[in-house]
C-alpha cells in the first residue's frame, strides 16, 4: 500500500496535509483515524463544497445527526413500532387465509 510518512508528521491543530496517492487515494494519518475512532472499512461522507472545500463526515456521525429529523410529522408517536405491528398483524391475516 502507498504510503508518504510526510503526511504523518503534518498534523498541526485540526489541520493536516495529504497528498494524492497512485490512483487518486488519501491516506489518512493514524493521528486523524484515532481521532475520528475510525476502522478499517468504515465509511466517511465526502461533501464538496462549492468553494472547492472538501469535508469528510463518518457515516456514525452522519447517521447520529440524522436520528429525530422527522419526528415533527408525528409527535408522539413511534412510527417504526407502528410498522412492525402492522407487518405482523398483515402475516397473521396472510396465514389465516
Amino acid at each position: 500500500m502507498w504510503y508518504n510518512l510526510e503526511m504523518a508528521h503534518k498534523l498541526t491543530g485540526r489541520r493536516c496535509t495529504l497528498t494524492v496517492g497512485a490512483r487518486g487515494r488519501l491516506v489518512l494519518p493514524a493521528v486523524v483515524r484515532r481521532r475520528l475512532a475510525l476502522v478499517e472499512g468504515d465509511r466517511i461522507l465526502l461533501d464538496l463544497g462549492k468553494d472547492g472545500r472538501l469535508t469528510l463526515t463518518p457515516f456514525a456521525l452522519v447517521a447520529h445527526r440524522a436520528r429525530g429529523i422527522f419526528k415533527h410529522i408525528a409527535p408522539g408517536r413511534i412510527l417504526s413500532e407502528e410498522l412492525i405491528a402492522e407487518r405482523r398483524a398483515e402475516a397473521l391475516r396472510e396465514k389465516g387465509e
